[in-house]
């Protein structure tokens, strides 16, 4: 099941796609702000997003909470 989270303080959204407690061992940026965690299997699981806000704006619309 995937599971989602913000964090409108730090405009960061965690999804987890990986089993229930399942605990990161490993974590690659994979472009600016977007990074891809794995458990100690090399399973990933979960997809960490910073700015959220910035990267979700609709073209000439404010980013601004």
């Amino acid at each position: 099941m995937i599971r989602t989270s913000y964090d409108p303080e730090a405009d960061a959204m965690f999804i987890w796609v990986g089993p229930e407690g399942a605990k990161s061992a490993e974590t690659h940026e994979v472009s600016p702000g977007v990074m891809l965690d794995y458990d100690a299997a090399g399973n990933l699981i979960g997809i960490e997003v910073l700015d959220v806000r910035e990267r979700t704006a609709r073209p000439g619309h404010s980013a601004a909470a």
